[in-house]
C-alpha cells in the first residue's frame, strides 16, 4: 500500500484534493453549460458505488483530504448519500463537500448532513425567477431557494456559484446576489464562464471579467475591501461589502489564472482522471480499476500522471478543451 502524504507535480504543487463527478446527467440544461438535447451516456459506462468508494481509499492512502462530489447534477445520482458516507468514513479524509443546482437539497439536505456532508455550493445564477428559467432553460428558483433554506436549517456550510454569463446576468442579476451577503453569512462566488467543447463559441463571446463585476457591485452597494491580502479562498479572490457578513468571492479561470495555486485533480464520470479542467489529457482510471490490476500498479498510474499534471490552461492561445463540456467533466 503507499501511503504517501505528500503526492506533488514536476512543479511542486502539493495535489491533495479530488473532485469527482457522479453523473453527467442534470435536471437542468443551463446554457453555458450543454445543450438543450445534450445525450448522456449509459449508466454501465460510469462509475458503480463500489467503485467510488474503492478510489476514494487509494486516493485517501495516497494524501488526498478534501474531496467534493459534482456532475452533471450529484444529487441525481441513486444513493448519494451512502456515497457521501463512505467517503466520510475513509481513513485519511478530512473534507467532504458537494456542488449542486439545488433543485433536489429541500429533500435531501438533512439526510445529507446525517451521512457526514459538510458544506454545500449551491448553483445560483440570478434571483430573477424568469432569467433564472432562461439560463437553465427548465429551471425553477422557488425550488432552489427552498433547498438553500432546507441546507441552511439542517446546518450545512452554504458557498453560491454564480456563473455570469453577458447578456443574461452580468448586471441587476450580480448585485441582487452580492446583496446576499450583507445578512447572510455565505460567500457568493461570482465565476467566469469558460469555453469547453461544442458550446465554446458561446462560452468565449459572452465572459464577463473580475474587474467588471466588481465596478457593478461597488457602484450599487459601496466600495469593496479585499480579504487576507489578496490570498486565495481555494480558487477564489476575496472581498466584502462594508458591514456584511458573508462575503464575496471572484473566480477568475480566463482573465486571472490561478493555476500556480492548483491542488486538485478530478475524476469524471466515467472514470477519467483529468489534471486540469482547461487540458483534455486524461487516464482512464476505471479501466485499470475493471481490468484487476492491482492497487499498487493504479496508485503507480495516479502517481505518475499527478506528477505530469499540466503547468495551466492556454486559453490566451486559443486552446481550449473540445473533447467534452462542463457536465461531463465535474466542474
Amino acid at each position: 500500500m503507499i501511503a504517501s502524504t505528500n503526492v506533488t507535480d514536476r512543479y511542486g504543487r502539493r495535489i491533495d484534493y479530488l473532485r469527482i463527478s457522479l453523473t453527467d446527467m442534470c435536471n437542468l440544461r443551463c446554457v453555458y453549460c450543454m445543450p438543450e438535447d445534450m445525450r448522456f451516456r449509459p449508466s454501465e459506462d460510469l462509475l458503480q458505488d463500489d467503485e467510488v468508494l474503492h478510489l476514494v481509499r487509494l486516493f485517501a492512502e495516497m494524501g488526498f483530504r478534501k474531496f467534493r462530489l459534482t456532475g452533471g447534477e450529484p444529487l441525481i445520482r441513486e444513493n448519494v448519500t451512502g456515497i457521501v458516507e463512505g467517503i466520510v468514513r475513509t481513513p485519511g479524509v478530512e473534507a467532504v463537500a458537494l456542488t449542486t443546482n439545488g433543485v433536489l437539497l429541500k429533500h435531501l439536505s438533512r439526510p445529507l448532513q446525517k451521512a457526514g456532508l459538510q458544506r454545500v455550493n449551491v448553483s445560483i445564477d440570478t434571483l430573477d425567477p424568469l432569467r433564472f428559467r432562461k439560463m437553465t432553460r427548465w429551471g425553477n428558483l422557488e425550488d432552489v431557494l427552498a433547498g438553500l433554506d432546507a441546507a441552511r436549517q439542517a446546518g450545512l456550510g452554504i458557498k453560491i456559484n454564480a456563473v455570469v454569463v453577458r447578456n443574461y446576468n452580468d448586471r441587476a442579476d450580480v448585485v441582487d446576489l452580492a446583496r446576499l451577503t450583507i445578512e447572510n453569512p455565505w460567500q457568493v462566488r461570482f465565476i467566469e464562464v469558460m469555453p469547453f467543447g461544442s458550446v465554446a463559441d458561446f462560452q468565449r463571446s459572452h465572459i464577463v471579467s473580475e474587474s467588471e463585476l466588481r465596478q457593478t457591485i461597488s457602484e450599487a452597494l459601496g466600495p469593496l475591501t479585499l480579504l487576507d491580502d489578496g490570498r486565495l479562498d481555494g480558487e477564489a479572490c476575496m472581498y466584502r461589502i462594508e458591514g456584511a457578513k458573508g462575503s464575496l468571492g471572484f473566480i477568475s479561470s480566463v482573465t486571472k489564472p490561478f493555476c500556480a495555486a492548483c491542488n486538485r485533480a478530478r475524476l469524471t464520470p466515467d472514470g477519467k482522471l483529468r489534471l486540469c479542467l482547461l487540458k483534455d489529457r486524461e487516464l482512464d482510471v476505471l479501466s485499470l480499476l475493471r481490468t484487476g490490476v492491482s492497487d499498487r500498479t493504479i496508485q503507480a498510474s495516479i502517481s505518475e500522471a499527478i506528477w505530469h499534471k499540466p503547468w495551466g490552461h492556454e486559453l490566451a492561445r486559443d486552446d481550449f478543451p473540445r473533447h467534452r463540456v462542463m457536465s461531463e467533466i465535474g466542474g
